[in-house]
């Protein structure tokens, strides 16, 4: 499947929330998309993934426009003030609430041996704030990427947490595969630590069309 993003970009009450930010994702691909506080983190992760609707803009899936099959295909990964776990929640419960969300076993004993199974079941009683950043971030991949029929995740501002980009960046790539894309919004700070190709919120992200040289040029002319 294949995501692009047309100079979307999002009003608020009291002004712009995005400005206008074109990407486009292809099968398969990893994105990183980065913007300094303020720039819409959020808000391109909510258009992206059929959750919020752009003011000004359009978001396609495969070329259509088509809002409900982005939701049903794009998994928001814990997006703040949106779907991140709440902190005060045992790991155990977080991860019961994901597995029943996704029609999964979730009784005890299922959260339990999906803990041990993922390597978390140390943690199985500990708020959710004081799990370890990394087993976070991987626990909750690994719970959008279960999710039935889901071909893109959308990973937004794991820095807010992490102490070292190159962690995220690692267990955000692991989660690619030839059906299944990834997307991570971060801070500039972060795409600069990383020194990795980065897109830029509220800038037109579509590469370059290379010229042809004069020599393939003349042979096509030649050919013609």
């Amino acid at each position: 499947m294949e995501i692009h993003a047309q100079r979307v970009g999002v009003t608020g009450a009291h002004g712009p929330l995005l400005r206008p930010t074109t990407l486009r994702i292809g099968p398969g691909e990893f994105a990183l998309v980065a913007g300094d506080p303020g720039d819409g983190h959020t808000a391109l992760a909510l258009a992206l993934s059929g959750r919020l609707r752009p003011s000004t803009g359009s978001v396609l899936l495969d070329g259509r426009d088509a809002p409900a099959d982005l939701r049903k295909r794009v998994a928001l990964v814990d997006a703040p003030d949106v779907n991140e776990p709440e902190a005060a929640l045992t790991l155990r419960t977080v991860v019961g609430e994901e597995l029943a969300m996704i029609g999964r076993r979730s009784g005890r004993k299922a959260v339990a041996d999906w803990l041990v199974e993922h390597g978390a079941d140390e943690h199985a009683d500990s708020r959710f704030e004081h799990v370890p950043a990394d087993l976070r971030c991987a626990l909750l991949l690994e719970l959008a990427a279960s999710r039935p029929g889901v071909g893109a995740l959308v990973l937004d501002s794991p820095d807010r947490y992490h102490g070292t980009p190159e962690t995220w960046l690692a267990l955000a790539k692991a989660k690619v595969t030839p059906e299944r894309s990834v997307v991570v919004l971060c801070s500039t700070s972060s795409a600069r630590l990383l020194d990795v190709p980065a897109a830029r919120l509220g800038e037109d992200n579509t590469p370059p069309v290379e010229e042809e040289d004069e020599e393939t040029q003349e042979v096509q002319e030649t050919t013609a």
